[in-house]
């Protein structure tokens, strides 16, 4: 049975920088388990083409159940099923979150986790175009960039937001989030810079490094509670290896709770009733699900607004906001614009037209993954580890979500009705300008509501009776394991995750080294 020093579980955001940071070391040996295949794609090098990747070959492809307060709806989840993961379908946001939010883990029992800590940790793996200050760095291997070509439209979003008098900001990873800006994108001479294409393919080379894709994980090998290797099947073959160290789980927020569960870790009842020997009774795992909700408003455009192919298309420009004006907390509220027009039903797009996305940063939806239950041809119940998870989120189950929704389609509205958009809105597709009541804004916003794809929690770190990981994101209760990836995360952050789930890797890495 072959043997490595460190077996990583998924290819995505956290896992190709600790498969990069742990082989830096040649006398390391790392084995890095991918599901997905290489990213071969084309489409997935052109930023413009990040809206059509979802639901293709390179996307897990999973859907929550029917969500109780969103008219029993079927809630789309896509997750990178290929090297880089996420980083290789998602929007190409980098935002890294408010200092509040990680200060906030820290205050949930996190030492080590407060925004100072994790600070140096972004500017680790940053590249930024626009040069090294208090806030960034330009020695990592992630490229961070503005667009190349911005459209004239996205420039009067911003112009809209300063007129009515929200804060202009240059930078919404610098001094303060607030404010309207436009985005800086994870891009690199104009094509899509992935966790892969930054920190993997660089060093596929390392004689220390064995990366296998198509291989699914299916259990985690134990002894008594030593963590001794992994199960995984590919090519059609089960094969074990062996691990000397530890086994660090980077499947995602879905991935790495369902992993845990079939692995015999999680809640000891739900283990027990479906047949799974107990390794470690932890009733965190699967739990304290999170995600952001996201609200599209959308206008016809007079004419073509000529949005570059380097361009995401969805999110040029934004504004982050205090909707309640607190403005000692972090923002409560994100808009963000792009030239395409973007609506329901199926959220179909193109060039002639623009579309603002109202997210709440910090909804109080809580879910959860658990593992779907088969019946054999006996009526007896089975498990299969390619079975996708049971994945519930409780989109807007509080009343308050759903008035902070209401109030940021009025503001979008506000500011598409400002005097820099005259030249070019035309009609308003979605809600549709008969739309106008509260109760009628709610009705719209329970039938289309959707995600920006940011699920986190399911692992949390903590120190309370449901956390999964301690602030070294070592599994607790068992020896040898453990979680690196946005799962970790005990709240939301404010923004988008992958960033935060980068630097998490880049954290994790180091608790590794100085535990070795």
């Amino acid at each position: 049975m072959t043997q490595y020093d460190y077996i990583v579980i998924g290819a995505g955001s956290a896992g190709c920088v600790i498969a990069n940071r742990l082989t830096e070391d040649p006398d390391t040996t790392v084995l890095l388990l991918e599901a997905g295949n290489p990213d071969t794609k084309p489409e997935i090098q052109i930023p413009l083409e990040c809206t059509n990747l979802p639901g293709t070959e390179v996307d897990w492809g999973y859907f929550s159940e029917p969500e109780p307060y969103l008219n029993n709806r079927k809630i789309f989840c896509p997750r990178g099923k290929v090297l880089g993961g996420s980083s290789s379908i998602n929007f190409l946001m980098y935002i890294r979150g408010n200092p509040h939010d990680y200060d906030h883990w820290q205050e949930l029992g996190n030492p080590g986790w407060s925004y100072q800590d994790v600070l140096p940790y972004f500017k680790k793996s940053e590249n930024q175009q626009r040069g090294a200050s208090k806030y960034h760095a330009v020695n990592g291997e992630l490229s961070v960039t503005d667009f190349i070509s911005p459209t004239a439209i996205s420039q009067r979003f911003v112009d809209a937001a300063v007129a009515l008098g929200y804060d202009h900001n240059p930078d919404f990873n610098g001094m303060q989030q607030s404010g309207a800006g436009f985005f800086q994108l994870t891009v690199k001479d104009g094509k899509r810079h992935s966790a892969a294409a930054a920190f993997l393919v660089p060093i596929f080379q390392r004689p220390n490094l064995t990366t296998i894709t198509g291989a699914l994980v299916t259990r985690l090998l134990f002894e008594g509670t030593r963590t001794v290797g992994v199960e995984y099947l590919h090519e059609r073959t089960l094969h074990q290896t062996r691990v000397n160290s530890e086994v660090i789980l980077s499947a995602g927020a879905f991935d790495s709770p369902k992993l845990l569960m079939l692995s015999g870790i999680g809640d000891a009842e739900q283990l027990q009733a479906l047949g799974i020997e107990l390794v470690a009774n932890l009733p965190g795992v699967g739990q304290n699900l999170q995600d952001h909700v996201v609200v599209p408003v959308s206008y016809e455009a007079t004419g073509d607004l000529h949005t570059a192919i380097t361009s995401n298309g969805i999110a040029e420009s934004g504004l982050f906001l205090h909707s309640e004006g607190n403005l000692d907390t972090a923002p409560d509220l994100e808009l963000i614009f792009g030239p395409i027009l973007f609506a329901p039903p199926g959220y179909a797009h193109s060039s002639l037209g623009f579309t603002g996305l109202v997210t709440l940063t910090h909804p109080q939806n809580i879910g959860s993954v658990k593992l779907r239950p088969a019946f054999g041809s006996s009526a007896s119940l089975s498990l299969d580890p390619k079975d996708t998870p049971i994945i519930q989120m409780n989109y807007l189950q509080s009343q308050s979500d759903v008035q902070k929704l209401i109030e940021g389609v009025k503001l979008i509205r506000k500011l598409f009705h400002t005097s820099t958009f005259d030249e070019f809105r035309g009609k308003e597709v979605a809600p549709g300008a008969d739309v106008t009541s509260d109760a009628a804004l709610e009705a719209y916003i329970r039938e289309t509501c959707g995600t920006v794809y940011h699920p986190v929690g399911t692992c949390k770190m903590g120190t309370d009776s449901m956390a999964v990981v301690d602030p070294e994101l070592r599994v607790r209760g068992v020896e040898g394991l453990r979680v690196v990836d946005a799962s970790i995360m005990p709240t939301l952050t404010t923004g988008h995750t992958n960033a935060p789930t980068i630097m998490i890797g880049e954290k994790a890495a180091d608790l590794i080294k100085v535990k070795g």
